[in-house]
């Protein structure tokens, strides 16, 4: 393994400690890292204090003890580790000195010996001596006071190390939980984005299905329709065979295209409206009041025809004398708004009503292609009947 690939190497496993250690902080609460963090400034400062972090990295310099002596005339001058010591010569008639001073960590101390006779010329030179040692080991002391002695111990900063480390510790807690929150977002809003594309699938491979199949049973009653008034109504049979070519003509772009135009719809209602007017006969009154003006409105495709089928389906073939059929459109604050409005027995109240997935399906096309500027709304119709509206924003091509 070469230098590059060990360095590679290891960036990478410490890489990986941090993202795990990261990972952890962010597991844990703040509560939780609080205590942690005391826990470990009480652990530094207990073995800071017990070996082997009280061992020293560099020993304290020593100062070996040492002793001078000096004479000068009839003075002696001691230096030693007892302090500094001046005495006059020893007397010769008694052997003994007349007089000593002693410096030392007391102050200057004059000393007579024996009987010996005061000598103020004397004690003045050596008390004037002593102020000048004083003098010279006060300057020596302000000296070393500007040295410093090293004196290091594994344990001396195990208190600032943990502190610091708790301080990159909440930095990094802080730093990565923000990381993590984003990512935990972006992915939250991918999962939402990729089920919304998928549920848009599935809703458009239903619609298609439903498109494709263009009520197989409608189509076969209408074509057996057609084959019985062959024989008793020619004439008719060729308007209801007429019809049902408009229509299948209509249908198919509708079929293909996921887009679509208010005047393509109508021009698939109006032949399917027409069919049923001459099965049902004087029990179907049918009007399509749209103001031609909004014939080039974007409108979804086939919603129009099932609310329509819904109307004559489940409202208006159930009751006895039928009744009227409307369908309308207009633009209000925005948005087109087209209506299919029935007289028929009223909404989920009769015999053929269904589950209710033909309307779900509207409104779920309709949140996923317009979100909440559409909706589909059901009301009662005065006197009677129903009253099915789909509004979306509006839009001229």
């Amino acid at each position: 393994m070469t230098m590059r690939d060990a360095a590679r190497s290891f960036g990478t496993g410490v890489a990986g400690l941090y993202r795990r250690y990261a990972e952890w902080l962010v597991a844990i609460s703040w509560k939780r890292f609080i205590v942690l963090s005391i826990l470990l400034m009480i652990v530094a400062g207990v073995l800071s204090g017990i070996p082997p972090f009280t061992w020293d990295l560099v020993p304290p310099t020593k100062i070996a003890a040492s002793r001078v002596h000096t004479e000068q005339g009839d003075t002696e001058v001691t230096v030693d580790e007892h302090g500094v010591q001046i005495r006059r010569k020893a007397d010769p008639a008694t052997g003994k000195p007349s007089s000593e001073i002693r410096i030392d960590q007391n102050g200057v101390q004059l000393n007579r010996r024996g009987d010996a006779p005061a000598d103020d010329a004397q004690d003045e030179t050596l008390a004037g001596l002593a102020q000048e040692i004083r003098s010279e080991i006060a300057e020596a002391v302000n000296e070393a006071r500007g040295q410093r002695i090293v004196h290091v111990r594994l344990g001396d900063h195990l208190a600032s190390v943990a502190f610091l480390f708790i301080l990159l510790s909440a930095v990094i807690k802080v730093a990565y939980a923000g990381r993590v929150k984003a990512e935990a977002h972006a992915a939250q809003a991918q999962e939402v984005a990729d089920a919304e594309s998928l549920k848009r699938q599935v809703l458009e491979a239903r619609m298609a299905a439903m498109q494709a199949q263009v009520e197989p049973h409608f189509l076969f009653n209408t074509l057996a329709s057609i084959d019985h008034l062959i024989e008793v109504d020619p004439p008719r049979a060729s308007r209801m065979q007429k019809q049902l070519i408009a229509l299948l003509r209509a249908s198919m772009p509708s079929m293909r295209e996921t887009n679509a135009t208010l005047g393509r719809e109508l021009d698939v209602v109006r032949p399917y409206v027409e069919i049923l007017k001459m099965r049902m006969g004087e029990r179907l009154r049918a009007e399509i009041a749209v103001p031609e003006g909004l014939y080039s409105a974007d409108f979804p495709p086939m919603m129009l025809q099932s609310l329509v089928e819904n109307a004559i389906k489940h409202g208006l073939e159930p009751k006895p004398d039928g009744g009227a059929l409307a369908v309308m459109a207009e633009v209000v604050h925005g948005k087109l708004a087209v209506t299919v409005a029935d007289t028929g027995v009223g909404f989920a109240r009769a015999a053929t009503t269904g589950t209710g997935t033909g309307l779900n399906n509207i409104r779920e096309r309709l949140q996923l292609l317009y979100g909440s500027a559409a909706e589909l709304r059901i009301t009662g119709n005065t006197p009677a009947g129903t009253r099915a509206s789909i509004v979306v924003p509006y839009r001229a091509t």
